[in-house]
């Protein structure tokens, strides 16, 4: 598991505040940092993806548990 700067709690909302708040988060992650995501929202599961297509953060890991997903992104900038 990798080491976590910084965890966004975001379970409850829907696309596209998962993303937006992420984005924000990631401001305060310093180059090389995980950013830890969790959401209820399905959807977010293709909005990371394309979140890092579009950042040119890394999807390190992703996961569904306990009726949530967890995604860690690394910030590469």
């Amino acid at each position: 598991m990798a080491s976590v700067h910084k965890t966004l709690d975001v379970k409850g909302l829907t696309c596209p505040l998962p993303v937006l708040k992420a984005k924000k988060a990631m401001k305060d992650v310093p180059a090389g940092g995980m950013l830890e995501v969790l959401s209820t929202d399905p959807g977010a599961v293709e909005d990371f993806e394309v979140f890092c297509k579009t950042t040119g953060a890394t999807l390190v890991e992703q996961s569904e548990m306990g009726g949530f997903f967890r995604f860690v992104l690394k910030n590469t900038g």
